[in-house]
């Protein structure tokens, strides 16, 4: 979408998160940023509702839970977005930050669900209340431990995310998980309505400019679902059953103490903080052209931590400041905070009717595995681009070396873990937690002497070794 800079302001006004451009420019602007967050706002929730085995057709028992996740996903990510852009005594950096469901936690979230139904989803909101009220709580010294979360760690987890998460994108293309082990999984079909969807995202990703490439994500689902349509892969009898306007319901799923899903989800707070502290940096720089203040980063934090303690409260899923939208305002120049409010406030319109959530539930899961190859291969490529700015040393190999190993293995080989206890098996299966962990100790502890150690000598004796292997 593209607009004059002369029309919307002033340089310096355009560098002012207090500055509000005219209604007719900044209306579209506000949703701009809404469209180019929404797929990956209510992803987690559909990835949830599906590994708890909530059924996505009408029939199914847990259909209406279905709903309200993706209903609460929306009105959060509005709520959690206010609370940084208006804000209230200390919360919120009073930034253009978008808040949206965290891809982060899907790892930790996964084991806890799995295949357990409603019933396990008491112990996750419980997780999320708490995990949101510790992850407000480092507000108070957040500054003091980003020296344990160098490039290293936070590429690492990043990386280790994405990998997470690239199975679960295979599995929806294929059919989704409930169709695993059936003569339909897998079918031409579904991959045919997966890779329409791939080719069609990169198509307006690399070929369109402004808000074409911006929501190419979305235009790429929009295209797979009318060619889903006309393959009779897609029902529209669960949006007359959906109601109009619906308020949300506390406590909806309940709240319990679950041990591995509190541990879960405040260690990863400490993950989610670092990249709030990113975001808002990428917001200063790329909008204002100057590094954020303690005010505005301790702010984030802690509208963080609260907006997802809420939305816990309400049976939705932890929130974190979407890094898609800080691009977007360094592409468009416009750093006024009540744009994005705007984008804020149609969330939560659309979060209070029920029928969008219904009209989401229609697409195929084939041509959300379409969309999700593309986002969660782009999550893996943003760690890798994080990893660039390490220096590779043979200290820090090592550290990387150790932390994969060890948190991608147990990832994959789960079995390996059977006699430990249910809490730390899935804290440790989860592959992101024991990475992580391994990576910060070893940061920590690894003399930084070894870092004089360059890697050419690693490669020379490599090199030394391949030459007596051809003698």
């Amino acid at each position: 979408m593209a607009h004059s800079n002369s029309a919307l302001g002033t340089p310096e006004q355009l560098r002012d998160p207090n500055y509000t451009p005219p209604l007719m420019s900044a209306i579209p602007l506000g949703i701009q940023h809404v469209l180019a967050m929404f797929v990956s706002n209510i992803t987690p929730a559909i990835i949830i509702a599906g590994a708890a085995g909530f059924g996505f057709g009408s029939n199914s028992p847990d259909f209406p839970n279905l709903i309200y996740m993706i209903q609460m996903a929306i009105l959060f990510a509005g709520v959690a977005t206010l609370f940084q852009t208006i804000g209230f005594g200390p919360v919120g950096a009073k930034l253009p930050i978008v808040q949206g469901t965290s891809f982060a936690f899907i790892p930790i979230m996964i084991p806890l669900v799995a295949g357990k139904g409603v019933d396990a989803m008491a112990a996750l909101m419980g997780g999320v209340m708490i995990g949101g009220l510790f992850h407000a709580f480092l507000a108070l010294f957040i500054g003091k431990i980003r020296f344990a979360l160098p490039p290293l760690v936070t590429g690492l987890v990043v990386t280790m995310i994405g990998l997470a998460l690239v199975k679960v994108g295979i599995q929806y293309a294929a059919g989704g998980v409930p169709a695993i082990g059936t003569p339909e999984y897998g079918s031409l079909q579904s991959w045919f309505v997966a890779l329409v969807v791939i080719f069609v995202t990169l198509g307006f990703k690399f070929f369109t400019r402004g808000m074409w490439s911006v929501a190419a994500v979305l235009l790429g689902l929009l295209v797979g679902y009318i060619v889903a349509y006309f393959m009779g892969m897609v029902s529209f009898g669960n949006i007359g059953r959906a109601a109009s306007f619906a308020l949300p319901n506390p406590f909806h799923f309940g709240f319990e103490f679950n041990l591995a899903a509190v541990i879960g989800f405040c260690l990863m707070a400490f993950i989610s903080a670092i990249e709030t502290v990113g975001d808002v940096s990428g917001i200063t720089k790329g909008g204002a052209g100057r590094e954020a203040t303690t005010e505005e980063i301790t702010g984030a934090t802690w509208a963080d931590g609260l907006g997802t303690a809420v939305a816990g409260v309400f049976g939705s899923l932890p929130n974190t400041s979407f890094s898609q939208n800080v691009g977007l305002i360094a592409m468009t120049g416009v750093m006024s905070r009540m744009v994005v409010t705007i984008g804020a406030i149609f969330l939560i319109i659309c979060g209070l009717v029920p029928k969008v959530g219904a009209i989401i539930s229609t697409i195929p899961i084939q041509v959300l595995g379409g969309g999700v190859i593309v986002m969660f291969g782009m999550v893996v490529a943003a760690g890798i681009s994080m990893l660039s700015d390490v220096d590779w040393n043979r200290r820090n190999m090592v550290i990387f070396a150790i932390s994969i190993s060890i948190g991608l293995g147990l990832q994959l080989e789960p079995g390996a873990l059977q006699h430990l206890p249910s809490t730390a098996k899935i804290l440790l299966t989860s592959g992101l937690l024991p990475a992580a962990f391994i990576a910060i100790i070893l940061n920590l502890v690894l003399p930084h002497e070894l870092a004089d150690e360059q890697t050419d000598e690693l490669s020379g004796g490599l090199a030394g070794h391949k030459r007596d292997d051809h003698a």
